[in-house]
């Protein structure tokens, strides 16, 4: 006997012509019938131990693959402990769905099983959020959510699911439609990039800062595109630290010197001191179309000769300190984060897609400064903490072939540890080098520097061996209390085939600072 096509089937068949092969979920009451159906169109489910997982993972998939990552989550509390990681994907620009079960429609405001705003709660951190209001168009409201999530500034989106539209029949063709899921980009104005281009060729320092849209493989070619073509240098912003992100050097003293910034999808906000870090009558320019497509249409015919300034920019963006070279750490068995971290750029220049996934706090900032790989990515103007291991796992989904390293402190560890079970039921390695120093390193450097040792209170943790928590859950474990043992461990951990966590005792210091 047939089964009837439920709404569950219309969404279900939507995911699959948008392409989607697999979701990062955890099950619950509402979405049970959207679990069924999804093994009927052969999308994968892999299935988290935290919502708040689910979302970072699709959102490492999303910026690697370039394509929107699926997060699916029940209703109610399910969906309260998803809404906190679409912050991050907000402020980092990256495309992600959250769809979300949710109580009947028949039933709200009677005393629904977990009733909730949810749509109003998660409004906040999502470019849209909104229920579905008829079986029939589920599907069509997710192609309509995949459209906004695409669409410049890409960002996330929470579609709701009631649960008694997922299962109320539907008309056996109402599968086939909902297929329209192109964007159409939003054009740069014509007269505004003429205008653009001429302000950019007339400057002696020009520069672009570009925001966190960029800060992906495909946009930061973007950006590599427009300043070979043009001159103009192109830095790639996606840093909470702002004008002090280790991994952009002195930038504070680039910003200083331009006399022409052009805002490539970059507001003017926290992390450009809201402009008081420009050069008195530096021309500032904006435009919020898509960035990619309007930076390379600028590029048109502008020419600059502004090619000792390209290197002057360079040379200070690259800058590290010479004293890095021979950093100790002054205690016994641990190592100085630079010794810690260095090393591991071997690997990660090793392969042409290898994904290198920095969390944040004091750690993350010393990795950004010494690391780069071909899929970067970071916590973002967030400035969350806890995203790494889940983003990881989420970056081997969408990069199965190459080396995945995340870098993380122990209080990051502690976030969601638990989806190294997830990692090793799906046979998905990465390799997580854990910067152990117990403590939350970086308030307790704010604690130094505001109100003195003495009263430097409450951040501490104990020195922890993560890699043995992680080999409890079946995953690889190393242990580096030495240099020389750093790079051998992880490698071996690489080899393993198997999720793993590198355990390096590390010195607490404080984040670089790298201006010269």
């Amino acid at each position: 006997m047939t089964r009837p096509t439920r709404g569950a089937d219309v969404l279900a068949a939507s995911l699959r012509n948008a392409g989607v092969t697999r979701v990062f979920a955890l099950s619950g009451n509402h979405v049970m019938s959207l679990f069924d159906a999804l093994q009927d169109v052969g999308i994968a489910i892999v299935h988290t131990r935290h919502e708040a997982a689910a979302v970072h993972m699709a959102e490492g998939w999303a910026r690697v693959s370039g394509q929107p990552g699926i997060a699916l989550v029940t209703g109610g509390p399910g969906h309260a402990n998803a809404v906190g990681a679409l912050y991050t994907a907000l402020m980092a620009e990256s495309p992600v769905v959250l769809l979300s079960g949710h109580a009947p429609l028949r039933e709200l405001g009677r005393g629904a099983f977990q009733e909730m705003a949810q749509a109003e709660m998660a409004a906040p951190v999502v470019k849209r959020a909104f229920t579905s209001e008829r079986a029939d168009a589920l599907g069509r409201d997710f192609a309509a959510a995949v459209r906004t999530a695409m669409t410049w500034p890409r960002g996330p989106v929470n579609l709701n699911l009631p649960s008694d539209l997922l299962e109320e029949d539907c008309a056996a063709d109402a599968a086939a439609g909902a297929r329209e899921f192109a964007v159409r980009p939003k054009p740069l104005d014509g007269q505004l990039q003429s205008a653009f281009a001429q302000r950019l060729a007339a400057a002696k320092r020009p520069l672009v800062l570009a925001g966190a849209g960029f800060a992906t493989r495909a946009g930061r070619a973007v950006a590599r595109r427009f300043e070979q073509a043009t001159g103009v240098p192109v830095l790639v912003m996606n840093s909470p630290r702002g004008l002090a992100d280790p991994a952009l050097g002195s930038l504070r003293e680039v910003v200083a010197q331009a006399d022409c910034i052009l805002l490539a999808g970059k507001r003017l906000d926290f992390t450009l001191d809201f402009g008081r870090a420009f050069a008195s009558g530096c021309e500032v320019l904006a435009f919020d179309a898509d960035a990619p497509a309007a930076l390379d249409a600028i590029a048109v015919g502008l020419r600059t000769s502004a090619s000792q300034w390209q290197r002057e920019v360079h040379d200070a963006t690259t800058y590290r300190p010479a004293a890095w070279d021979a950093a100790t750490s002054s205690l016994p068995g641990r190592l100085h984060p630079v010794q810690a971290l260095r090393p591991l750029q071997s690997i990660l220049d090793s392969h042409p897609d290898s994904v290198l996934v920095i969390d944040g706090g004091e750690f993350g900032q010393w990795a950004q400064a010494c690391l780069h790989a071909p899929h970067l990515l970071v916590n973002g103007v967030a400035g969350s903490i806890g995203s790494a291991l889940p983003m990881a796992i989420g970056a081997r989904c969408a990069q199965p072939g190459a080396p995945v390293v995340a870098i993380m402190g122990d209080g990051t560890f502690g976030f969601h540890m638990a989806e190294y079970d997830t990692a090793v039921t799906n046979a998905l390695p990465f390799a997580a080098v854990v910067g152990v120093d117990g403590r939350w390193n970086a308030e307790f450097q704010i604690q130094l520097r505001q109100y003195g040792a003495a009263r430097a209170k409450g951040c501490e943790m104990r020195p922890l061996r993560y890699d043995l928590i992680a080999a409890a859950m079946g995953a690889h474990g190393e242990h580096v209390t030495a240099p020389p043992e750093l790079l051998p461990a992880v490698q071996r951990a690489l080899a393993s085939g198997q999720p793993a966590c590198v355990n390096v005792a590390i010195e607490g210091v404080a984040a670089p600072r790298v201006a010269r």
